[in-house]
């Protein structure tokens, strides 16, 4: 431009808007907060769906639970959450979220007992209801935390009437759903072994117990057999004569004596890592189609627990492995003869344990049984038989008749009067590290002689997944819920047991995202025991029975039924809560004046957490005005452990008292790690708390990491992934701000009609078409990544790089033409549809846009629907023919790429290139403004038969299109910067016709 050439720029449209580049998210998104907490968009939501003109929807948060911050793990959980409610809602529905809470358990108690010890302060000795009153205390402080931590990332929900399992009416609930399996006699006291925590003294449910790897004591050992007696004595004889016949049978007995004998001078060996279970074992198992073999040791080194002549049962498939621990060497031993099963089930073996004490504690036969549980994969293939402490064990025990043994205490301890072990505890008190439990078992079986072999070894243990500390399986009296016995309560459309009510709605009532889950629960359910109910603590919701004194547990009076004692429980729940049940003269109370108070005690265990979030469906979808209409969830969204835990309990809670689910769907998400697929753990300090990305990045960041990962499955975050999230963000919100700035001061009565538009903005209102049905299966099918990516491929590739490339200049430098109209129009309904679909995932920025264009004190993109979709915008012909366009186009670019990179030109518009395309792609080219979309001053196309010049430049990728480069001819318009011909011929000094025209 000359000196004296006169200054255009203050007459173009230039993109005006106070939207920042910089987000400055961590500050600003409290602001959108406060607003949205002044406007009330929570209840205006629900004032919309007041005619009944909207489908409720209702997505039943599953409880975190109510003890310290948030980890990584809730964020997401929340996030997809919120995600779920927020498209639902815009989708039209009146779509329902009630946060709650989880507030009884364990955990809760650790904490109080924790803080009673660092007092010196003895639990037992505090009155129960006051211990309970400090844990409800406690709950309702961490309830207050998480709300915030939660509402903090943009959370949508009825923050202000939350639901808590410690409310009274949710206890009074949880109580009348136990009471419901009371009366329908599913409920039972049963003794049989149960996950148990020696360390917080209580039963665990599988759901509460995680496997860790850890060291064990595995040993060898020995068990002396006393009898052998066999059939074959009685076996038949077909000789022809006599004399012949006598001396067969003769024969035969003499071989079966030493058949025999060799058995009685044997030993059995079994293998356990358990070696505290010793002193319970009743019998041992064999594996009918096991092969085994008699073994005898023929040579030993000088260290061995063996000698020359011993003989030994063991499976043929475990024999090497089992002589080899015993430090026998090949050619040690030698395998004697074949041992049958007839054999093995006549044996009698002694207690390896016989005669070590004074009282005869173990002077008892073990038997031998078959079991379909013995394998020759490890060990020796005959398994030692405590009933006590297994579930095989336990059953072997009831199929036979075997004594339970009593042996453990509920902290892990032997009862102090067992002979030689008296005291003794399997674990220390925190439960870290061994108690001297095994080590007097080994040291009592190498003292009689009764240890083949020893060793450490390294295991998959159960742990309880709260105090960490292993669990054992101990047998004590729990109070169980009977899956398999019909519920007699006429709601038997789904099956007349829970397990097949279970296993039936699984298959037909409820869809699964993804459908692996419907696998994983239905094994669970189709292979789990009965539910076991109570827990030995004190901070929960109490087994609200009584039990007859001294009936036994299966005498039909044993358990008091009666509906006005229930009704008299409930009431008092209803405005005391639980701790009604703790207070004095609560059983006097409750009974009434039909029952006497001597005849009956009250249960004081409490009931399993997991059967009160189960019965959230019944406090919360039955109960509550923003429940849902039949009390049953359009959706539960959990973690996978959920299939163990929530989802499982709330599966067979529901189908217990209602018949069926109580949901519709269920939606899984995987375990986040680092960015390594690290597990996080705070002692490899690769933990990434939320509040530490909202800090940073703001929490727009973290929803966008949320709605981009493949949730479903186990997921990565870490700072080098979150810096590749934030430049998505950060491309994302400079696509938004061109489009606001090239919007400003635009009149919604300066609208184009769309079938007036040019064909350019009709193809961008073909492509919101078919967007608008990708988001919305998107979000219907809860596949957040799915919107996401169609969203922002949109943005950056069919807007950002070519319909914004294309359209700057008429925006920029048209007067009031029907093209910039049209474009503006566009961009309009662009705003109004962008920051609709995208409002799910980032409601913080997408109400920043919102307001940029519909400013108001009560203006929210969170009170919008997403707009209608428009059938008129469709047209699938023109889709095919601008596909075919941008093809061309792209040829013309990439030959401009070179020229740039070549020096020959700095920019487009000093390009007029020459195309050389087909005939019939040439007509739809000269249909259209190529030169604009090539973003050049001119554009030649060519069809001619001769072939395109050598030299001309062509895709890599082949097709039919050769581009040759040629300079625009022409004056350099001094406004819009094209050069044209006709530049300078106009009324205004150096512009060309189109910019004179904008500037008269």
């Amino acid at each position: 431009m000359s000196v004296d050439a006169p200054d255009y720029k203050a007459t173009l449209n230039l993109p005006k808007t106070d939207f920042p580049m910089r987000a400055g998210l961590p500050k600003r998104e409290p602001e959108w907060l406060a607003r949205w907490e002044k406007i009330g968009v929570y209840d205006r939501l629900r004032d919309k769906a007041a005619d009944g003109s909207r489908t409720p929807f209702t997505l039943h948060d599953g409880p975190p639970y109510a003890n310290g911050n948030l980890h990584i793990g809730h964020a997401l959980n929340k996030t997809l959450k919120d995600m779920v409610v927020r498209s639902r809602q815009m989708m039209g529905h009146d779509a329902r979220y009630v946060p709650g809470w989880d507030c009884h358990g364990l955990p809760i108690e650790w904490k109080i007992e924790e803080k009673y010890r660092q007092k010196g302060r003895d639990k037992d000795a505090v009155d129960v209801v006051e211990f309970r009153r400090e844990c409800r205390e406690f709950a309702a402080g961490w309830v207050d935390v998480q709300r915030e931590e939660f509402k903090r990332l943009g959370i949508t929900g009825n923050w202000a009437d939350p639901y808590l399992t410690m409310n009274y009416h949710a206890e009074a609930v949880i109580a009348a759903e136990f009471q419901t399996f009371l009366m329908n006699g599913l409920v039972y006291q049963g003794s049989k072994p149960v996950m148990w925590s020696p360390v917080e003294k209580t039963a665990l449910a599988e759901a509460e117990v995680e496997y860790h790897d850890r060291q064990v004591d595995a040993i060898w050992v020995k068990f002396p057999i006393v009898s052998a007696q066999s059939d074959l004595y009685d076996a038949e004889v077909a000789y022809a004569e006599e004399e012949e016949r006598q001396q067969a049978r003769a024969d035969i007995v003499e071989a079966s004596v030493a058949r025999e004998a060799q058995l009685k001078a044997a030993q059995v060996l079994i293998w356990t890592t358990t070696p505290w279970t010793i002193p319970q074992n009743r019998a041992i198992c064999f594996g009918p189609e096991i092969s085994y073999g008699l073994y005898e040791v023929t040579g030993t080194p000088e260290e061995c627990w063996v000698a020359v002549g011993d003989t030994y049962l063991m499976a043929d498939a475990l024999a090497e492995a089992t002589l080899t621990a015993a430090r026998l060497e090949a050619g040690q031993w030698r395998r004697v003869r074949d041992v049958q099963t007839e054999e093995l089930a006549a044996l009698i073996c002694a207690h390896p344990l016989r005669g070590a004490a004074d009282n005869g504690e173990w002077d008892y036969d073990v038997p031998l049984f078959p079991g379909d549980h013995v394998t020759d994969d490890a060990g020796t293939g005959f398994v030692h038989t405590a009933p006590s402490h297994g579930d095989d064990d336990y059953q072997i025990g009831l199929k036979h008749g075997l004594k339970m043994t009593f042996n453990i205490e509920a902290d892990g301890s032997y009862r102090a009067d067992l002979p030689l072990f008296g005291g003794e505890t399997i674990l220390s008190a925190n439960g870290k590290k061994p108690g001297g439990a095994n080590k007097a078992v080994i040291a009592a079986l190498v003292e009689g002689g009764k240890l083949l072999a020893r060793s450490r070894i390294t295991i998959s243990d159960a742990h309880s997944w709260r105090s960490k500390a292993p669990v054992i399986r101990l047998n004590r009296p729990q109070w169980f819920a009977a899956i398999d016995k019909a519920v007699g309560d006429g709601q038997d459309s789904y099956g007349e047991t829970v397990r097949k009510r279970a296993l039936t709605s699984i298959d037909e009532l409820v869809t699964w995202t993804p459908k692996t889950g419907r696998n994983r629960l239905f094994s669970m359910i189709e292979n789990r025991p009965d539910w076991v109910l109570s827990r030995q603590r004190a901070w929960g919701v109490p087994l609200t029975c009584f039990v007859r004194k001294g009936a036994k547990a299966d005498d039909p009076d044993f358990l008091l039924r009666d509906e006005a004692v229930n009704a008299r429980i409930i009431a008092a729940f209803e405005t005391e809560g639980a701790d009604a049940w703790y207070a004095e003269g609560a059983k006097e109370r409750f009974l009434g004046e039909d029952y006497d108070p001597a005849e009956w005690d009250k249960v004081d265990d409490i009931l399993d957490v997991w059967f009160d979030s189960g019965s959230t469906h019944a406090f919360v979808l039955r109960d509550r005005a923003d429940g849902s209409e039949d009390g049953i969830a359009d959706v539960y969204l959990e973690g996978t452990d959920q299939h163990r835990g929530w989802f499982h309990s709330s599966m067979l809670q529901a189908c217990g008292t209602k018949g069926r689910a109580p949901y519709r769907a269920v939606v899984t998400h995987g375990f986040t790690l680092d960015q390594k697929g690290v597990k996080m753990s705070k002692s490899l300090g690769n933990i990434i708390a939320p509040q530490t990305i909202v800090d940073q990045y703001g929490a727009d960041i973290l929803r966008l990491w949320v709605a981009q990962v493949d949730y479903t499955n186990d997921h990565r975050i870490g700072p080098e992934i979150l810096k590749g999230v934030a430049d998505g963000y950060r491309r994302l919100r400079n696509t938004l701000r061109f489009l606001l700035g090239s919007l400003s001061e635009h009149d919604t009565a300066d609208v184009a009609d769309p079938l007036e538009m040019p064909e350019l903005e009709r193809w961008v209102l073909h492509r919101l078409s078919e967007l608008d049905d990708v988001v919305r299966d998107g979000y219907a099918r809860y596949d957040f990544a799915a919107v996401l990516n169609a969203i922002f491929q949109f943005t950056t590739i069919d807007l950002s790089a070519f319909y914004f490339d294309v359209r700057k200049d008429a925006l920029y430098c048209d007067g009031d033409t029907l093209r910039r109209r049209s474009a503006r129009t566009v961009l309009a309904l662009l705003h109004e549809r962008l920051t609709t679909w995208l409002a799910p995932i980032l409601p913080f920025t997408m109400e920043e846009v919102w307001l940029e264009v519909h400013p108001g004190d009560d203006s929210s993109v969170h009170l919008q629907d997403f707009p209608a979709p428009r059938p008129g915008w469709r047209d699938d012909a023109l889709a095919a023919k601008w596909a075919r366009i941008r093809a061309v186009r792209r040829a013309v670019t990439g030959a401009l790429e070179v020229a740039r990179r070549d020096k020959i030109i700095g920019s487009s518009l000093e390009a007029a290139p020459v195309v050389h395309v087909d005939a019939e792609t040439a007509a739809i080219l000269r249909e259209v403004p190529f030169d604009d979309l090539c973003i050049t001053s001119g554009i030649a196309i060519s069809d001619a038969p001769a072939p395109a010049p050598a030299d001309a430049w062509r895709p890599e990728d082949g097709g039919d299109v050769a581009v040759v480069f040629a300079h625009a001819e022409g004056g350099k318009c001094q406004r819009c910067w094209k050069i044209l011909p006709d530049v300078g011929s106009h009324g205004h000094d150096g512009v060309c016709g189109r910019c004179d025209a904008a500037l008269s």
